[in-house]
């Protein structure tokens, strides 16, 4: 998608001008209504399109403009007009168009900030987002024909600027849904991993361990979730140094399950093809630390992914099994499908262990209670640490990205001590089985500030409602991270 910052609009095929709730123009809209002779407002009292959120009205070739096409965008109540509207208004916009056969869509942001131009760009780019690289049998007329975004800017140059802040994290978020996207004879552990190395352009450092060093160093619960694949297990360390040396760096932690059959505790067959997307943490991470490298972030920050596959064959671990972990506390694994919390109890060991970090916040697709508790729209936030949290709580309206604090309380501890090991690895039956999936990690953290994002609900969706997030992977998480760490993170 090509992104261009233009003075006028021209002959645009099509433009789009956003319209506030009560059939309100905005930007250059009341010019162009002028000089076509009322035709905008005609064409919205002849329709029942009042400027609403996600609603759209195209009107064709009006006499007196060198535009094919006057879209119409509703962008909501002009007192509630802010970031999040103006992306929906955007996305809307693509969308309306994206089949017309029209080649560019040029957006009306004159009177918007040059920061508004850039987002209305930033929206535009993640609501063309396909993953359609193994359809080979596409009609035409299915296909986008959009090929370039132009916004109309009051100072076009400062909007390229702005945008170039932006840029970086549309190409994270779209890494991130890549990832997630991906088939699981595509994307396992070892080519998660080269995908990662690849980043290194970017001014990454990327180390990658593979299952003789992690033997080594004792990640033996990460290891015994990949013992019944024939893909070898890795764990990735990403680490980008933009703020000052010897700082003291922030960490993520991504589960990154390529695939999860469920193990000798195998899932039910209905869905199980959904379980290609149980690494959208790791994905999450790997988009924020793309994002931070793009944009040049002045902060060290360090990203570690376990990448395992979960697989039923005759040397996978059993139910019953006893795992001596790399922090020296040992596991009874009670469900084999409980697998995410054994990766991220090696990796968070070994995160604090190795770096330590100010904070260590984790994310993973992590339990099925957790879209019980909150449904399909909100991620579950537990932490030791309320400004940790609340940090992470105030970044997330800000893009978009819903997220709902939720209780550890020490007296469901006991739910997860074990007869005959140090911890198990569920808690006594469904109850609270987020919870007791939390304070199973929080073991394993020392006593380092943390948070754990439980994204279960979050990381793919299906029948989106908001048009800069396509059906399938959402890459949740990556805005909302980059948004922290700008927020409050960054020297």
């Amino acid at each position: 998608m090509k992104i261009e910052f233009v003075a006028s609009a021209g002959a645009a095929e099509v433009l789009a001008v956003l319209v506030h709730e009560g059939r309100v123009l905005s930007g250059r809209g009341p010019e162009v209504d002028t000089a076509t002779s009322g035709a905008l407002t005609k064409a919205m009292t002849a329709s029942r399109f009042t400027g609403g959120t996600n609603n759209t009205l195209a009107v064709t070739a009006p006499a007196g403009v060198d535009a094919g096409t006057i879209l119409l965008s509703g962008a909501g109540e002009a007192g509630k007009f802010d970031d999040l509207a103006l992306e929906a208004a955007a996305g809307a916009a693509y969308h309306a168009v994206k089949l017309s056969g029209a080649t560019a869509l040029t957006i009306d942001a004159y009177s918007l900030t040059a920061g508004q131009a850039a987002r209305a760009a930033f929206a535009a780019r993640l609501a063309a987002y396909r993953f359609h690289k193994y359809r080979t049998t596409l009609k035409p007329e299915k296909t986008p024909s959009i090929e370039t975004i132009r916004v109309v800017a009051a100072d076009p140059r400062a909007a390229k600027v702005a945008w170039d802040t932006l840029s970086p994290v549309a190409d994270a978020v779209e890494f991130s849904r890549d990832l997630v996207s991906e088939p699981a004879n595509v994307l396992y552990p070892v080519e998660f991993a080269k995908r990662v190395k690849a980043l290194e352009k970017l001014g990454l450092e990327v180390e990658i361990l593979g299952e003789k060093e992690l033997e080594k160093l004792g990640f033996n619960t990460l290891l015994a979730v990949g013992m019944g694949s024939r893909r070898e297990s890795q764990v990735v360390v990403m680490k980008w140094n933009g703020g000052k040396k010897g700082d003291q760096p922030i960490a993520f932690v991504g589960k990154g399950v390529t695939f999860d059959t469920g193990g000798i505790s195998i899932k039910p067959a209905d869905g199980m093809e959904d379980m290609k997307w149980d690494m959208g943490g790791s994905a999450a991470v790997v988009g924020l630390m793309h994002a931070l490298a793009g944009r040049k972030a002045k902060v060290n920050v360090v990203g570690v992914l376990g990448l395992v596959e979960n697989m039923p064959d005759g040397a996978a671990q059993r139910p019953g099994d006893v795992v001596m972990s790399l922090s020296g506390q040992s596991v009874e694994v009670i469900n084999t499908d409980a697998e995410g919390r054994l990766v991220l109890a090696d990796c968070l060991w070994y995160t604090q262990e190795r770096f330590k970090p100010k904070f260590m916040l984790d994310l993973a697709t992590l339990t099925g209670a957790m879209i019980v508790a909150l449904g399909l729209e909100y991620a579950g936030v537990f932490s030791n640490s309320d400004e940790l949290a609340n940090n992470f709580l105030a970044a997330g309206p800000k893009v978009g990205e819903n997220a709902w604090r939720m209780p550890i309380p020490a007296a469901y501890e006991r739910h997860i001590d074990s007869p005959i090991a140090d911890v198990k690895n569920t808690g006594n039956g469904r109850a609270g089985g987020s919870i007791t999936a939390a304070l199973f990690l929080q073991r394993f953290t020392n006593g380092t500030p943390w948070a754990h994002i439980d994204i279960a609900p979050t990381a793919w969706v299906k029948d989106s409602k908001n048009p800069t997030v396509p059906d399938g992977a959402v890459g949740w998480g990556v805005r909302t991270l980059d948004r922290m760490v700008a927020d409050n993170y960054e020297s």
